[in-house]
């Protein structure tokens, strides 16, 4: 049985909003789960609720298989950093990191011993006697989940912890919580709208949309299988590629480009007349035409140096897109270049339903 289960979870407040629709998952012990999502998409409200800082709406919410739904913060035994800080600007580290174990009234020696191991994990010991007004926002934030993680509680939930730091910070902070999770083992579930910290600290990833979860899968599964327009656009940087196009005798038909494929997808007859979507990842290209690709002949409107890599900014009639391009193969700008997308790299995807075709 999962540790976390959320059967048909629904959140609706008093207004009539409906901001969760029938979420469910289920949540081993120890997996570190990300849920990710533009603002607005319900990730917060689910966590939220999970915590118990909200109430269910509708469905069942099941620690280690007991219903909880009606349990305080307290009682689901959850800790929660916030993107906020929400230090005690008069306390010292030591002081804020030991709060919690100050208020239930654990011996002395307790906390001193806790409080050191878990400075140690969070290379914060040299810290201890500062104030928060001394540190950096990264060292204020590991305060942060020092507080949390040293009540040792069975679930750990983070809600936009990195987003109040610069780039670097947050690369920093990604190795850290990572080190912290391997360390502790405990139960995460960490919300963020940004796909990078997503895909490089879960175990599994939760995609929503408009409350809604569109998919559910490991960082692998969701980069290379992904179900939707939406996903596949989400997951990614830069995003997906996406072409739209009438299938005409068996080819996807765009401005003056023809790509046949009756090579990749044998039902596709099924679509003759209709409109569908073709989508490929800005990496996976080959400058020139390739033997078992789709050749695009389109014109290069802007090229960004990012060091080891370029990205080139393309038109192909209407259509524009993104390819990622070794930067020694830097073509000029407003020139013709011919691309191929190989065949194993083409997804399709319904223009109706915007679900993949398989």
């Amino acid at each position: 049985m999962a540790y976390l289960t959320l059967k048909n979870i629904n959140k609706i407040y008093p207004n009539g909003y409906h901001a969760v629709h029938n979420f469910n998952l289920e949540i081993e012990k120890g997996e570190f789960v990300v849920f990710v999502g533009p603002s607005g998409c319900g990730k917060s409200t689910t966590l939220r609720m999970i915590a118990g800082l909200e109430d269910i709406s509708g469905g069942e919410f099941l620690i280690d298989g007991k219903r909880a739904n009606e349990l305080g913060p307290r009682e689901r035994e959850v800790a929660m950093v916030f993107q906020s800080y929400a230090l005690y600007p008069q306390m010292t580290v030591y002081d804020n990191i030991a709060f919690g174990l100050t208020l239930q009234g654990v011996d002395e020696d307790v906390i001193e011993k806790r409080v050191q191991n878990t400075a140690r994990i969070l290379g914060l010991t040299e810290y201890l006697d500062r104030l928060p007004r001394a540190l950096s926002g990264g060292q204020r934030q590991r305060v942060a989940i020092g507080r949390a993680i040293i009540r040792k509680v069975g679930i750990f939930l983070m809600d936009e912890p990195l987003s109040n730091l610069d780039a670097k910070q947050r690369v920093t902070m990604r190795y850290e919580i990572a080190q912290i999770h391997r360390e502790t083992g405990a139960t995460t579930i960490y919300v963020t709208h940004d796909q990078t910290e997503a895909m490089t600290l879960a175990d599994r990833i939760v995609v929503m949309k408009d409350g809604y979860v569109q998919q559910i899968g490991t960082p692998y599964e969701l980069y290379y299988k992904p179900a939707n327009v939406f996903v596949a656009g989400f997951i990614g940087e830069p995003p997906m590629n996406f072409v739209r196009g009438t299938v005409q005798n068996g080819c996807l038909a765009f401005g003056d480009n023809r790509l046949d494929l009756k090579r990749k997808y044998a039902g596709i007859d099924r679509y003759e007349g209709k409109e569908i979507v073709l989508g490929f990842r800005p990496e996976a290209i080959v400058l020139g035409e390739a033997p078992e690709g789709y050749p695009i002949t389109c014109r290069v409107e802007l090229t960004e140096m990012l060091g080891d890599n370029t990205n080139v900014y393309v038109t192909a009639g209407d259509t524009q897109a993104i390819l990622k391009v070794d930067s020694h193969d830097t073509p000029e700008t407003d020139v013709d270049i011919t691309f191929s997308i190989p065949l194993e790299s083409v997804y399709l995807f319904d223009a109706g339903t915007e679900n993949v075709i398989e």
